[in-house]
């Protein structure tokens, strides 16, 4: 909680004006606990894990034909009901592993000093601050994520989560309660290195998640803004570990791609894409027809 509760004290303590931005975070946060304020991640998580997903299902529905070309398994399509019953899933286990773990992780939030206090961080300090967020939890999710696909880890945690083959934006925090809790410690470590403001810790929760559902999408837009990102993974590049599943040894990349490519861990996704890159220009110069080249790309991957 502020320890004032109007502008003016604010001003008066910091010895000078109030942004716009943050006399709206004074007005609002003044009389909530920092306690409260942490627990909004849940309503945050609630709604990226409700709505997001909505984007590429409504593009499916209303618009099939449109996006068809940017399907990446374009002969796998979930049911409805199977998407429902995703979701119910996912909210069941939200429930009862991830909101109760928000509750009671907020000793450790104030242990490592994210604070609600103003003045609010500069954007520039917002942006440096998430971007270290996002290259410590990658390489260490990379790491734990290679050992899930050991045989202990897949076949009693990591099978879950591979039950989708073809994955959908729904699909993305489906797994076993368990790796939900071991893949949280990356998602924390950032935060403990380079603490920042609650904003920013919110900021990163959901952003987080959202590239989490975008690269599970099973659909990979030209116009995304992510593809201008440097070594940014995306759909593709996530939808091949999913397609060739338990076997895969490849691209176990959460967000980017360095990782795999320094340990030589993305090179039967290079050794696919180079060879689908041949079959496609043979392909057009005789004028077939793309379920032709759909047959050849699966028979790719399975021969991973």
């Amino acid at each position: 909680m502020l320890p004032y509760a109007t502008v003016e004290a604010a001003e008066a303590a910091l010895g000078r004006s109030l942004t716009a931005a943050e006399t709206l975070w004074l007005n609002y946060s003044a009389d909530k606990s920092d306690y409260l304020l942490y627990c909004h991640n849940i309503i945050f998580l609630f709604l990226v894990f409700s709505l997001f997903p909505f984007y590429y299902i409504s593009l499916e529905f209303f618009f099939g034909k449109s996006v068809g070309p940017y399907k990446i398994q374009p002969k796998v399509n979930l049911s409805f009901s199977d998407t429902v019953r995703c979701y119910k899933s996912v909210m069941r286990m939200f429930f009862l592993v991830v909101g109760p773990l928000q509750l009671v992780s907020y000793p450790s939030i104030k242990m490592i000093g994210i604070r609600t206090s103003l003045p609010l961080p500069s954007l520039w300090e917002i942006i440096v601050q998430l971007g270290v967020y996002f290259l410590v939890e990658d390489y260490t999710n990379y790491w734990i994520h290679r050992f899930l696909h050991c045989k202990w880890g897949y076949d009693k945690i990591h099978k879950v989560h591979h039950e989708y083959t073809a994955p959908i934006g729904f699909a993305a925090p489906y797994a076993h309660w368990a790796e939900i809790l071991i893949l949280g410690i990356p998602s924390f470590l950032g935060p403990a290195m380079v603490p920042g403001h609650i904003i920013t810790f919110w900021l990163w929760i959901a952003l987080r998640q959202v590239e989490a559902i975008e690269t599970h999408s099973g659909y990979d837009f030209p116009w995304t803004p992510t593809k201008y990102i440097p070594f940014y993974g995306g759909p593709d590049y996530h939808d091949y570990h999913h397609y060739v599943g338990g076997q895969s040894q490849s691209n176990f990349a959460s967000v980017f791609t360095y990782c795999d490519y320094i340990y030589g861990t993305d090179k039967g996704y290079r050794y696919q894409k180079k060879v689908l890159q041949q079959l496609r220009d043979g392909l057009e110069s005789n004028g077939e027809e793309n379920g032709a080249f759909d047959d050849m790309s699966a028979q790719c991957r399975k021969n991973d």
